[in-house]
């Protein structure tokens, strides 16, 4: 059995049991959230900053600001507490909200929208991805 990346200790944190290439491996797509978030043109612009449909709610601009604000706060988090022991709940909330969004802006930017997409891919794309998911589930686990 494998060991666990993330485990919940007795004081209710959560211990992060990354190796130094995982933890860099976090941050690096904690910055690459927080550059698509300020760069419109980022190959992750799409999944980022979807065009608004005025029919929604979710799409209405005060919405849309208040998301990107969440975004970036949550990125920024991730890189804060990168090199921290262990995490607080709201702590961990952010590694894995950054991550998702880490992981749909890939989705969207490569176009791995359905089944064949994705059975078309291999190599580091694949790799990156299927990082990505492996830690969402771990830190699933725990949260």
């Amino acid at each position: 059995m494998a060991p666990r990346l993330f485990t919940r200790r007795r004081d209710g944190r959560i211990e992060v049991r990354l190796s130094a290439d995982g933890r860099a491996f976090v941050g690096a797509t904690a910055r690459e959230v927080v550059a698509a978030e300020g760069d419109v043109g980022h190959a992750w612009g799409a999944a980022l900053h979807a065009p608004i449909d005025p029919g929604r709610d979710a799409d209405d601009p005060l919405a849309i600001l208040s998301r990107q604000s969440d975004l970036a706060s949550n990125a920024e988090l991730v890189l804060a507490t990168l090199e921290e022991a262990t995490l607080t709940d709201a702590e961990a909330w952010a590694w894995f909200c950054t991550l998702q969004v880490a992981l749909r802006s890939i989705a969207v930017a490569n176009g791995l929208l359905d089944d064949d997409a994705w059975s078309a891919q291999s190599g580091p794309l694949v790799e990156h991805v299927q990082t990505i998911q492996a830690l969402l589930f771990e830190l699933a686990r725990v949260l």
